[in-house]
């Protein structure tokens, strides 16, 4: 069973609120009585994702960017928690343009620990990613050990954890790096050249395409539920362990499943929906350049530490995901 540690009745700016996962957190801190403070430019995050939150007096959103000082100075005005989560994702879309995943994700990271510090929240809690481990080989993956970045998204993260340790050690600011594994969930954007694996075969299945797999389909990701993030972030920033702050934790299921095996459990359940869908066979292209081959996370520090207990596997997530998207993207009601 999961801990159910919620924060309530404090004041929590979220950045990247309007992204997939700060909207998820905005709506869960709502729901748990907290007043919630959204900052995002809209540059990669929706205005939908926002819209039935605008109604809501506990709810204000702040549309600005990171990289603007003054916008990160307004946002942290008299909050308790910082859960930030804006960034420039994806893997390919660093490669393709370095330099401004280096503006927002290094830059704008700075900008809003030091919005954090003056402000004197009490705990700045971070999305950090599974890319850091970069070429480290081994299974499962330790936070203790990392290799060598293979992307400058990577690069950006790392940074980032080296960022908050020393703010932590030079301010005495509290910090807690969540190192994300695969994230997915409703919210979670199916379009557009940089979209999540999961998301982005669900599109094709419901369209009746087959969709691609980069390389052979043995490559394996640790996918991690979108209510198993939110458990974390909630634990993250209640956590009284005195060893808990300034350090960074791995966020996933603990279980590895390839893209094939990742294919025939889509297929399966959506085939609840369309049978069609069971009879779509997929197609194969060259690998991503700068993808991590395997990844499996383990969560033995977060579970000690923090008490993390992530209650959604895979299927569980996906039973829960596909049931959204087949509303968001118009597939009617289940045959």
């Amino acid at each position: 069973m999961v801990i159910d540690r919620h924060i309530t009745g404090s004041r929590i700016l979220v950045t990247g609120a309007a992204g997939f996962i700060g909207s998820n957190l905005v709506e869960d801190l709502l729901a748990h009585g907290n007043e919630v403070v959204g900052l995002d430019d809209l540059s990669t995050g929706f205005q939908r994702n926002l819209d039935p939150f605008l109604s809501n007096g506990q709810f204000t959103f702040i549309n600005g960017d990171i990289r603007d000082t003054k916008a990160c100075a307004k946002a942290v005005d008299g909050v308790d928690y910082v859960m930030h989560q804006a960034a420039l994702g994806s893997v390919p879309r660093s490669i393709n343009d370095p330099v401004t995943t280096n503006d927002v994700n290094i830059n704008g990271f700075l900008n809003m620990l030091v919005a954090a510090r003056d402000a004197k929240v009490k705990r700045f809690v971070f999305a950090t990613s599974s890319s850091v481990y970069g070429d480290e080989q081994s299974l499962p993956k330790e936070e203790s050990r990392v290799g060598r970045p293979l992307s400058p998204y990577a690069v950006t993260k790392s940074v980032n954890e080296n960022y908050a340790r020393v703010f932590g050690e030079l301010y005495g600011m509290e910090t807690i790096g969540l190192r994300y594994f695969n994230v997915f969930g409703k919210h979670q954007d199916p379009d557009g050249a940089y979209a999540a694996a999961i998301p982005k075969f669900i599109r094709h299945f419901m369209r009746h395409d087959a969709p691609t797999i980069h390389g052979d389909g043995t490559q394996s990701r640790d996918f991690t539920y979108i209510k198993n993030v939110i458990h974390a972030n909630h634990i993250a920033a209640l956590s009284s362990n005195p060893v808990a702050v300034n350090e960074v934790y791995n966020v996933a299921f603990g279980q590895s499943t390839n893209l094939n095996e990742l294919i025939n459990i889509l297929q399966e359940l959506l085939g609840n929906f369309d049978p069609k869908i069971l009879n779509i066979d997929v197609k194969y292209g060259p690998e991503r350049i700068g993808d991590v081959r395997h990844s499996l996370a383990s969560t033995v520090k977060a579970n000690a530490i923090l008490g993390y207990r992530p209650e959604y596997d895979l299927k569980a997530g996906l039973t829960e995901a596909i049931q959204w998207y087949w509303e968001f993207l118009g597939g009617g009601r289940p045959v």
